[in-house]
């Protein structure tokens, strides 16, 4: 039996479902019952009536699962499937600079730990931001984290005047200037379009800006268009699935890697055998304390009513 037939009979057997980020690789993207961005796969997290949820995804993504979902088991196929993003806003280091602004609105972005979820007023995702900020009255003071390209970018955009933690994402602070503007300059005829995460130099270059979803829905509006796509590499399979008549390059990153691309290293962990395996042997298992789950579930929902 190959794995993807043992795979789907195990999730019938358990009553299962597979979630999985437009960054994972192409063969976990097939076998999900349901791929998307952060938004999308937390909103399905929220009303799924499965037993047990494989998260194909970063840690932070199975966390929030199982905020949503205490009494369901979580599995992550490999607990090494961090976030640079999440790893530069640590919890406690984080409390204190709340502390120290207590008149402040905390937002923070999804991609952190749950513990600091729980210190937050309301989470948010790269395609809500602009929405929840704009909810968040004009004279109020707000702290936003972790990410500074995504709060720099909703300051433009909206004028507000946010206190930012210094965090970033390696991947979307990988892309080279010097490069894209080579690359734009021998494909003139080609639009860039970048994720927010990304440093405001790469933003200035961009037709458009948005979140993954945001990103597919743009090249799906332009079916015949050609693209120059400044997010993680993995993006580039639903989009060539979705919109197959589209021309697309990654962006190229300062490395010199196989790809000329930029991949995140802890989303390509996981594989197709170590989804296998979670399944049978359900584990590894996210938990998350009951104490931090409840005070995270609030921030959570609250952005999940935002989002309707």
């Amino acid at each position: 039996m190959d794995l993807k037939q043992s795979i789907a009979e195990l999730k019938k057997e358990k009553n299962a479902i597979i979630l999985a980020h437009y960054y994972q690789i192409p063969e976990i993207q097939e076998i999900a019952d349901y791929v998307g961005d952060s938004l999308g796969l937390s909103q399905i997290a929220a009303e799924t009536d499965a037993d047990v949820i494989v998260f194909a995804g970063v840690h932070f993504m199975a966390e929030t699962a199982k905020i949503l979902n205490p009494y369901k088991k979580v599995l992550l196929p490999d607990l090494e499937a961090g976030c640079s993003l999440a790893e530069s806003c640590p919890s406690d280091v984080f409390e204190r600079f709340v502390k120290l602004h207590p008149d402040h609105t905390v937002v923070t972005y999804v991609n952190c730990s749950a513990e600091v979820k729980a210190l937050t007023d309301i989470v948010c995702t790269s395609s809500n931001t602009l929405k929840i900020i704009e909810s968040i009255p004009e004279d109020q003071s707000i702290i936003f984290a972790p990410d500074r390209n995504l709060g720099k970018y909703i300051m433009k955009k909206t004028g507000r005047d946010m206190l930012l933690w210094d965090g970033s994402c390696l991947v979307h602070e990988a892309f080279s200037m010097d490069k894209l503007l080579a690359l734009h300059k021998k494909y003139p005829d080609y639009k860039i379009i970048a994720h927010p995460e990304s440093e405001e130099h790469i933003l200035k270059t961009a037709t458009y800006i948005g979140s993954t979803a945001g990103m597919i829905q743009y090249v799906k509006a332009h079916p015949k268009g050609k693209f120059i796509v400044a997010t993680e590499a993995g993006i580039l399979h639903k989009m060539r699935k979705e919109v197959p008549a589209a021309e697309l390059i990654p962006a190229p990153t300062h490395e010199d890697n196989t790809c000329a691309c930029s991949e995140c290293a802890f989303m390509k962990v996981n594989t197709l055998q170590k989804l296998h395996d979670c399944l049978l042997n359900e584990s590894p298992e996210i938990e998350v304390p009951k104490h931090i789950q409840k005070r995270a579930l609030v921030p959570i929902e609250r952005m999940l009513e935002l989002s309707k």
